[in-house]
């Protein structure tokens, strides 16, 4: 394999840079563009200034710190992430405030650290910083409400032997606009885990990449979407393979209800000459639940070496499956239910994955209730009660 493709050329790097000039203007003819609605985004491609307005509240366990900083003050500001596209480096190159989130060496903070933001209005740029010290384990969970309309880079960098459980909610109102990359940087032998749990908002962009900085490391990217009408949720995930003995698993499953529902995943992983005994298999799934929905799914494997432990992918979207559903009738379920039941099935999977199971509960409730089968989920869209530690941000 390596003789093969050395002799066709090596795969083209991906190109990332910090300066957004040095990004061509977004077109349907760019590969990293062709199936995003630019029209809904195109002010986003130029400098602006931000007059957003965020409510924000965190809760912050022992062992963990949460500070809201200028985030190019930071050692660790562009660590994890370089740019790969226009927006994300004019959000690098703008953003003046953003939260550093620190977990010391050796913790084990016993709750997850929760941030939640709810958008008021306007537009903003953000840029965090996530650092995760060396033998250090804990969960974080980015629930994203409100009326949204961001330009957004988080960055992680995980400490060699460390874990950190990463879950982005995307549960804004309609109207609302997400254009984020979410960058790691996985030490030696340490873990990483990514949820992405896309339910609201217009158009969700997310591009989540992955590198090694040794040996051993593990990441697994986990997706979950549902989209209705007028929502276009996408998401690009990279994961560079560079280090020997690593691993990655990627799993993403979209459900789309609605002649205008439209989902995107593309799925890049990259084994490099030097990444031996690599092992990385991605999935994508998509449930089409009603006529004129879309959903475009494209894996890609791009290896460098023979000396792998394995490589593999797939990728599906269909229709309820009508054996299925004969299959729970038969036995005297009732229509609506059966199909309530196949939706879970089809979501179990990845939902029992998270690892947060309050927000398991609340998504799976959400989607019931996207379904009709359930009451509004309790808090989906909750505003923070008089009683919680509430700070606002103009960003």
């Amino acid at each position: 394999m390596t003789a093969t493709l050395k002799a066709m050329g090596s795969p083209a790097e991906r190109f990332v840079s910090r300066d957004p000039q040095d990004f061509p203007d977004p077109s349907t003819s760019d590969e990293d563009w062709r199936f995003t609605p630019l029209t809904r985004i195109r002010d986003f491609f130029e400098p602006f200034e931000p007059d957003g307005v965020i409510d924000g509240d965190e809760r912050v366990p022992e062992g963990a710190h949460v500070d809201l900083v200028d985030p190019s003050t930071l050692d660790a500001f562009g660590t994890a992430l370089t740019p790969a596209d226009r927006v994300s480096a004019l959000a690098m190159a703008h953003a003046t405030k953003g939260l550093h989130v620190t977990v010391d060496a050796n913790a084990e903070p016993a709750e997850p650290i929760v941030l939640t933001r709810t958008g008021v209005s306007g537009r903003s740029y953000t840029h965090h910083v996530v650092e995760v010290g060396p033998n250090a384990r804990a969960t974080l969970v980015i629930d994203h409400r409100g009326a949204l309309k961001v330009a957004a880079n988080i960055e992680f960098v995980i400490g060699d032997g460390a874990s950190l459980n990463v879950v982005a909610v995307n549960g804004c109102d309609d109207g609302s606009v997400q254009l984020s990359s979410y960058a790691a940087l996985v030490g030696r032998d340490a873990t990483y885990r990514f949820t992405n749990i896309t339910l609201g908002g217009s158009v969700v962009r997310i591009v989540p990449t992955v590198r090694y900085a040794g040996p051993g490391g593990r990441a697994e990217l986990l997706g979950v979407s549902f989209a209705g009408d007028g929502q276009h949720f996408e998401s690009r995930l990279f994961v560079d393979h560079a280090e020997p003995q690593c691993t990655s698993d990627v799993m993403y499953k979209n459900a789309l209800l609605g002649e205008s529902a439209r989902t995107v995943w593309i799925g890049d992983i990259r084994i490099r000459p030097t990444a031996t005994g690599t092992s990385t298999y991605e999935l994508n799934r998509n449930l089409l639940l009603s006529d004129g929905a879309r959903a475009d799914s494209v894996p890609n494997l791009e290896i460098e070496t023979g000396d792998i432990a394995g490589a593999g992918h797939a990728s599906a979207t269909g229709r309820f499956d009508d054996l299925q559903l004969f299959y729970l009738q038969s036995r005297g379920i009732p229509e609506d239910d059966a199909r309530r039941l196949v939706v879970r099935g089809f979501f179990a999977d990845v939902v029992e994955r998270i690892g947060v199971p309050d927000l398991e509960h609340r998504l799976m409730t959400a989607i019931e209730t996207r379904l009709g089968f359930a009451p509004e989920a309790e808090g989906r869209h909750r505003a923070p009660s008089d009683d919680e530690d509430n700070e606002s941000e103009t960003i």
